[in-house]
């Protein structure tokens, strides 16, 4: 069984990967736009998840 957070790293790869090879032309530069928007990806959601949190209580 796969957990929520798994769910987000799997789609935040693949999704940074995406964008890596389609926005960026060096490789370089690919990867490194590649692992900053998995890192966006994954704080991003961390934040959604502290602000649900804090609105439930």
């Amino acid at each position: 069984m796969i957990t929520h957070f798994t769910a987000v790293l799997l789609f935040s790869l693949f999704t940074s990967v995406v964008f890596g090879i389609t926005q960026r032309s060096e490789p370089k530069l690919m990867v490194r736009f590649g692992a900053y928007t998995f890192l966006i990806f994954v704080a991003g959601t961390i934040v959604a998840s502290w602000l649900m949190w804090a609105i439930k209580h």
